[in-house]
């Protein structure tokens, strides 16, 4: 019989987190400067959190890249930094950025030995696959020195699971029951594989996810615990916002969930970006994308995309009075949206244990 496990919260300590730097010129094209860039800025949120000359450090950063040109630019960014011994580079068979989705999704046994578990992963839905986006959670798992064990007979990714560490989910059925990944599943047997996985006694089910979302409905884009009991989603901003009725039956759901203790959800609304366009065609730009580092909170927004900075300056401050860390940080991820998400999709957490 398997050790059971369980996935901590994001808030919960971390000794490392790691991060996919944009690697494939033909994907990124004018973009990957940019992107660079922006991922550069998140690093610098995480590893120095008060400023460059803080004396707080957090989190070791992984930084996962492929070939030689990323590797040097990944050194030269490396550079940089005022402490550059707190960055580490590993190569891996990288697709692309996304290792919230291709990476493992690291848990704690109930001997408190850390594992990883990890889902079949099918380009979200067949619509993007890339080579060897299916070995890496096998490499980083192997460079984590962690136990992986595989649920191949699901397919999913990270960015579907939002946990509270306490054995509940959020997830949306239009990712997890979609005819592109588990055609032949229910809820429960879903539930099932995510006891198993990552230790899930209860499961909040929301129906759909932003608008333009091509990974169908990623709960990391609408809905976030944030401590026990607290979650947080987004009201609509503008009148023009593509994901208001979404956006609303989100919320009204989470206002008559309770968690796997019983308790009833305490519910925090940020604004949206509200409408960002890529290409004529609505982006699923999102305050939700957030990552909760060791000392700080790095928030992406939009303002290259947008032009309008206030629903950003408006979501940080409001985080600022719910969640708990010492430092909030807004970083322009309009870039690294093009590819498709922001900082939560292209990063994993790895828990202290």
């Amino acid at each position: 019989m398997m050790t059971p496990r369980r996935q901590p919260a994001e808030w919960a300590h971390h000794d490392a987190v790691w991060i996919g730097w944009p690697s494939a010129a033909d994907l990124w094209e004018d973009n990957l400067g940019p992107a660079r860039a922006e991922v550069e800025d998140f690093v610098r949120g995480i590893l120095f959190p008060g400023g460059d000359g803080s004396d707080i450090r957090g989190e070791r950063v992984n930084l996962v890249y492929r070939g030689a040109e990323a590797k040097s630019a990944a050194e030269i960014m490396r550079g940089r930094l005022p402490d550059p011994s707190l960055l580490a580079l590993y190569e891996a068979p990288l697709g692309d950025i996304w290792l919230r989705d291709t990476g493992p999704v690291f848990a704690t046994s109930e001997t408190g030995e850390l594992v990883a578990s990890a889902f079949r992963f099918n380009g979200w839905g067949g619509k993007y696959q890339l080579p060897s986006d299916n070995k890496i959670a096998d490499e980083i798992a192997g460079h984590a020195n962690v136990r992986l064990r595989r649920f191949d007979d699901f397919t999913g990714e990270g960015g579907a699971l939002e946990v509270d560490g306490e054995g509940t989910l959020i997830t949306t059925r239009q990712c997890l029951l979609n005819k592109n990944r588990n055609p032949n599943m229910s809820e429960k047997d879903v539930e099932a594989v995510m006891k198993s996985a990552l230790g899930i006694e209860k499961t909040i089910w929301l129906d759909e996810g932003l608008v333009g979302d091509h990974t169908d409905g990623h709960v990391d884009n609408i809905a976030r615990f944030i401590a026990p009991g607290k979650v947080v989603c987004m009201h609509p901003f503008g009148d023009d916002d593509p994901n208001a009725k979404v956006l609303s039956a989100i919320e009204a759901t989470l206002r008559q969930a309770t968690d796997a203790n019983g308790r009833k959800l305490e519910v925090i609304t940020l604004p949206s970006p509200g409408r960002i366009e890529i290409d004529g065609e609505p982006a699923a730009a999102s305050h939700m994308n957030f990552y909760i580092a060791n000392h700080s909170v790095v928030i992406p927004v939009y303002g290259v995309l947008s032009g309008d900075s206030a629903p950003g300056i408006e979501a940080v401050e409001i985080l600022k009075s719910a969640l708990d860390r010492p430092h909030f940080i807004a970083v322009d991820s309009s870039h690294i949206l093009t590819g498709g998400g922001s900082f939560h999709c292209i990063s994993q957490q790895q828990p202290t244990v």
